[in-house]
C-alpha cells in the first residue's frame, strides 16, 4: 500500500498535525522519520493514506501547520520527496 509521510520538526508538531487531521476524519499515525530521509536528528512524521493528501494539506493550511517536507512511501519501502 502507498502512503504519504508528512515530516514534522518535532514530536509535538507531529502530535498537533495528527490531531488536526483526526478532527477532519483523516487517519494519521505518528512515526519516527526513517534515517534514510531524516535531514535533522530525530524528527517525526505523520503517515496518511495516499488518497487523503489533498484534504490533509487543506486542513493543515487552515490550522497554520506547514509540513517541512512530504514523502511518498512506495509499496517496496522506498521514499520519494513530493514537491508541493
Amino acid at each position: 500500500m502507498v502512503y504519504y509521510l508528512i515530516i514534522c520538526k518535532s514530536l509535538t508538531y507531529a502530535q498537533r498535525t495528527a490531531s488536526v487531521l483526526g478532527k477532519v476524519g483523516i487517519t494519521a499515525h505518528i512515526m519516527r522519520t526513517p534515517r534514510t530521509i531524516a535531514s535533522e536528528g530525530c524528527s517525526h512524521g505523520v503517515k496518511i493514506a495516499q488518497r487523503r493528501l489533498p484534504d490533509a494539506l487543506v486542513a493543515l493550511n487552515r490550522a497554520s501547520l506547514t509540513p517541512q517536507r512530504v514523502f511518498i512511501m512506495e509499496a517496496d519501502g522506498s521514499y520519494q520527496e513530493v514537491r508541493l
